[in-house]
């Protein structure tokens, strides 16, 4: 039995499987609820998704819109569609996970995107980036 609470298969794994093929599956929130949304989540055990593969994004791509049509018929009213990258970014599994999540207008946290944190004072970084990050001489144009 794996230690990693993604590599299949295992007794770790919280949720219910609702797909799975050779290269990825979707998992249920860790309630089963599905209207939450789910996870995408590799096969292979890969730490992030720098390390996906090329037939593995091609396949994620032919993939969204039929995890996204589960969560589709609670009939939200937006999407979240992310990684968390490495600890510091929120990743607390050292396994490739893409959430997907199905937002709601009646949510506490409604209108408020991934980049919510990143709007708020609370979380302005301190040190010597801190206050001079986004300036002309630091800007990188890509």
């Amino acid at each position: 039995m794996s230690e990693c609470p993604f590599c299949l298969p295992n007794e770790i794994l919280r949720g219910d499987i609702l797909y799975g093929d050779d290269l990825w599956y979707f998992v249920t929130a860790e309630d089963g609820e599905l209207k939450r949304g789910g996870m995408i989540i590799t096969k292979r055990h890969i730490g992030t998704p720098f390390d996906i593969n090329e037939e593995e994004w091609g396949s994620l791509r032919q993939l969204l819109p039929k995890f996204k049509s589960l969560i589709d018929k609670y009939n939200p009213q937006g999407y979240n569609l992310g990684w968390n990258i490495n600890p510091v970014g929120g990743q607390n599994v050292s396994h490739a996970h893409l959430h997907l999540i199905g937002r709601f207008d009646d949510e506490p946290l409604a209108y408020k995107g991934l980049r919510y944190a990143f709007k708020q004072p609370s979380n302005k970084r301190t040190g010597p980036l801190g206050s001079d990050v986004g300036s002309s001489e630091d800007s990188v144009v890509l």
